[in-house]
């Protein structure tokens, strides 16, 4: 005997007339076509590859982002290793300035602090304190230079003039105040170079030796002094050693 359900509107279909109708259904559509349209469908053919290759394009793009930021970055790094290497030779060039600079202020300061003989090239014909009626203290209060007249006079090492012209007995002379404290005087002299408060450096001409004052014939007559004035004079030969002359 057949029972049958009533279907009324509070009752939902049973589970085998629901499977039952979707199977019934899904043969309808695949009978008129629709399934076999939407595949055949050109808008959804051109989506299907897209959707089995979505990302390829993906990985496409990001390989030339990449090599663009590989090619930034290895760009940066060769600018900034050429800006370190531009800031390198600039220091290095720096350093090799001021080490010339400090080359040539130390061979300055050498050069200033030497002295050299009054005379190039001459030896002393008269030594110091050596005894005769010629001079008015009975000795010698320096030494003399064998010097043609005209021949160059040099200062012996940095200082001030401090006095010039006739000196007397001297003739025509030079007094300097050296950069020791000490005094150096030059006399007898045809012609004279320099003027009182100017500075001479080592070697510098200063004078033209001669035969002015109380001479027997041209020479220069050299002392070192304590003071600029007569009396206050030490041995030249000595002093001069001292500075590294060889007289």
């Amino acid at each position: 005997m057949a029972f049958m359900c009533a279907t009324g509107k509070h009752r939902k279909p049973g589970r085998v007339k629901r499977t039952t109708a979707q199977a019934a259904g899904i043969a309808a559509l695949t009978t008129t076509g629709v399934v076999g349209t939407l595949a055949a469908s050109p808008a959804l053919a051109a989506e299907r590859p897209a959707e089995q290759t979505g990302l390829t394009p993906v990985v496409t793009v990001g390989d030339d982002i990449a090599e663009q930021i590989d090619a930034q970055a290895a760009a940066q790094k060769a600018a900034a290793e050429q800006k370190a290497a531009e800031q390198a030779a600039a220091e290095r060039a720096q350093e090799i300035r001021e080490a010339r600079v400090r080359a040539a202020r130390a061979a300055e300061r050498k050069r200033l602090n030497a002295f050299v003989p009054p005379i190039a090239n001459s030896y002393v014909s008269t030594g110091y304190e050596a005894s005769s009626s010629l001079w008015s203290s009975g000795h010698h209060t320096g030494i003399d230079f064998h010097a043609a007249s005209g021949t160059p006079v040099h200062a012996v090492g940095i200082g001030t003039v401090v006095s010039t012209g006739w000196g007397g007995a001297y003739g025509n002379q030079i007094v300097i105040r050296m950069a020791d404290g000490m005094y150096t005087q030059y006399g007898h002299l045809s012609s004279i170079g320099v003027t009182v408060g100017q500075q001479v450096t080592p070697g510098q001409q200063i004078a033209l030796s001669g035969a002015t004052g109380n001479v027997t014939g041209p020479h220069l007559h050299f002392e070192a002094r304590t003071s600029p004035d007569y009396g206050s004079d030490v041995d030249p030969v000595a002093y001069l050693r001292k500075h590294g002359v060889n007289v």
